[in-house]
Parts: structure tokens; C-alpha cells; sequence
């Protein structure tokens, strides 16, 4: 018998995808997603991306079976929570740090959004992938921010407008482009949040 049959096949492919370095698959999931927010999702295709990255498509198509796979991993490698570690002391003073950290990437993120498109109701990978890395996370973040100004007593419990903050903030990144071609910055953001998101939690 030889080590490959003994293996067996799983233990033969684990070995292949081995090969992939971390440094060569982030350069992967980089120009996957670069290519998504510059193409659209339906023009970026594992061969061009094989092509860009100077690699053979089998090589691709070992590691990831197929271009939703794909994206969807690119999509969880990337995971970072912009809104964690913000506590400046106040509500109203993390309110403010948090749109101008959320304007520092909506461009990134907005165009990526946007790029993904149809295939978010598609793919039900795709949309997991999406709320894991770039909403979940940040929502939750939000809602422990809010929840500190609870605990001081900035705003009591059952304020009802404490629901709707996350879609306020996350809704305001989306629809601007559509609105007005430009994405919210972080000048935008803070104005945003001083005129809508504190006074409809009676802050100022």
C-alpha cells in the first residue's frame, strides 16, 4: 500500500492546501476583493485572479472549489472589529469616535458591499460571510457601547431609540453613495451623529 492510500484522500488534500503559505494567501484574498470593489462581483473570476497573482487556476481551485468559497474566505480572513476598544468615558463621546472610525473605512467597505451585490441574496455562504466579518461584529460592539452608557446612567434602558442605532450608523454608510455619489467620511459621520443619532437619544 502506498502513504498516499494509507493517508487517505482527506489527509492528501490537507496536504496539498498546505502548500499555500499565509503570506500567498492573503495576497490571494487581497486581490480577490480588490478586484470585487473595482470589476463587480459577477466580472472577477478565479482564472483572472490566477492570472493577476501569477499562480495556476488548479491551484486556486484546490484550495477553494469555487469562486463563492472563495470570496467567502477572503471575506472571514479579514475580520477585524473597528469598533472595539472605543470607550472615551461618554456615550455621546463614543458616538463620535465611532463614526469617525467607521468613516476612516466606509469607502472599503461600502464598495465592497455594493460590488457584492445580487450575489449576497444569492449565496447564503457569501451573506454569512459578510455579516460574520463586517456587520455582526461591529453591530455587537455598538450595542456594548450603548450598553456602557446604560450602566452610567447617560440614558435609561428602555429609551426606544436605542434599537435603532446600529441601523441609523450602518444605514447612513450604505445610502449616501446613493444619494449623493460620495461615501460618508468621517467629517459626515460625526455631523451625522451630532444632529441625528444623539438628539434622538436626547443627548448632546
Amino acid at each position: 500500500m502506498t502513504s498516499q492510500a494509507a493517508d487517505g484522500p482527506d489527509t492528501v488534500a490537507a496536504s496539498r492546501r498546505s502548500k499555500i503559505t499565509p503570506e500567498r494567501e492573503k495576497e490571494f484574498f487581497d486581490a480577490v476583493l480588490e478586484q470585487i470593489r473595482e470589476c463587480g462581483y459577477d466580472s472577477v473570476t478565479m482564472e483572472g485572479i490566477a492570472a493577476s497573482t501569477r499562480c495556476s487556476k488548479s491551484t486556486l481551485y484546490r484550495q477553494w472549489k469555487t469562486k463563492p468559497q472563495f470570496v467567502a474566505a477572503a471575506l472571514r480572513a479579514r475580520r477585524t472589529v473597528r469598533f472595539a476598544g472605543i470607550d472615551t468615558g461618554s456615550l455621546a463621546g463614543d458616538l463620535r469616535q465611532t463614526a469617525r472610525a467607521a468613516g476612516d473605512w466606509s469607502g472599503k467597505d461600502t464598495k465592497l458591499l455594493q460590488a457584492l451585490g445580487h450575489a449576497l441574496t444569492s449565496d447564503h455562504e457569501l451573506q454569512q460571510a459578510l455579516r460574520e466579518t463586517l456587520i455582526d461584529p461591529e453591530i455587537r460592539a455598538l450595542r456594548a457601547i450603548l450598553g456602557r452608557g446604560v450602566e452610567r446612567g447617560e440614558i435609561p434602558a428602555g429609551h426606544p431609540a436605542l434599537e435603532y442605532v446600529p441601523a441609523m450608523m450602518f444605514g447612513v454608510l450604505r445610502v449616501r453613495p446613493v444619494l449623493t455619489g460620495q461615501y460618508a467620511d468621517s467629517d459626515y459621520l460625526v455631523r451625522f451623529v451630532e444632529a441625528v443619532v444623539l438628539p434622538a437619544l436626547g443627548l448632546t
